[in-house]
């Protein structure tokens, strides 16, 4: 363990509080006009998934767990959970759909995700910024429609739902961010 300022942690890093550790879900520095600037942590006890908040002045010191970050590839999901493999190793890890959360609907099968390990378990998940799938789901586009103006709803091939530009048709492959399902190209491929 490690004492850091509140401050300087970050979405997935880990805490210990009274001997339990915790993964920081969101952070958030508040500069208020009078008083002393405090940072807003929301966390997730690793142990049983229960979510807290805490606030500690900026500077306030919490003790950071050593955790160690390896690159995971996605095998595939089953009752047990989601199956990930060491690509070094070939070691196999099962880890909870609690822990996964919404980012289960961008695994893809192969893909290399980064799990947060500690004592041999994985405590967090961080898969890439971004997945390419497919349209499968929109209303036909309109002619004359240029691709600077409007949106509109899509379904994906893993059912989420985003928005698209208007030239966008049902099958087309597109690039989107796995934090919120937000369009950011067509494909290249």
């Amino acid at each position: 363990m490690v004492k850091v300022a509140a401050s300087s942690l970050r979405k997935g890093s880990v805490v210990d509080m009274e001997g339990k550790l915790y993964v920081v879900l969101s952070m958030e520095n508040i500069h208020p006009g009078k008083g002393t600037p405090v940072t807003q942590l929301d966390m997730r006890r690793i142990a049983d998934g229960v979510k807290v908040s805490e606030r500690y002045r900026t500077t306030e010191q919490v003790e950071r767990a050593f955790v160690d970050e390896r690159d995971f590839n996605f095998l595939y999901q089953d009752g047990d959970g989601y199956h990930f493999m060491n690509p070094v190793t070939y070691d196999q890890v099962a880890v909870h759909p609690d822990m996964v959360g919404e980012a289960a609907a961008y695994l893809q099968e192969g893909m290399t995700v980064t799990l947060s390990i500690h004592n041999e378990l994985a405590i967090a998940i961080d898969l890439p910024a971004r997945a390419t799938l497919e349209i499968v789901e929109t209303e036909p586009s309109v002619k004359g429609q240029t691709a600077s103006g409007s949106y509109k709803p899509a379904i994906l091939s893993n059912g989420v739902r985003t928005m698209v530009p208007a030239y966008i048709t049902v099958g087309t492959r597109i690039v989107v961010m796995t934090a919120d399902g937000s369009f950011v190209e067509r494909a290249k491929d």
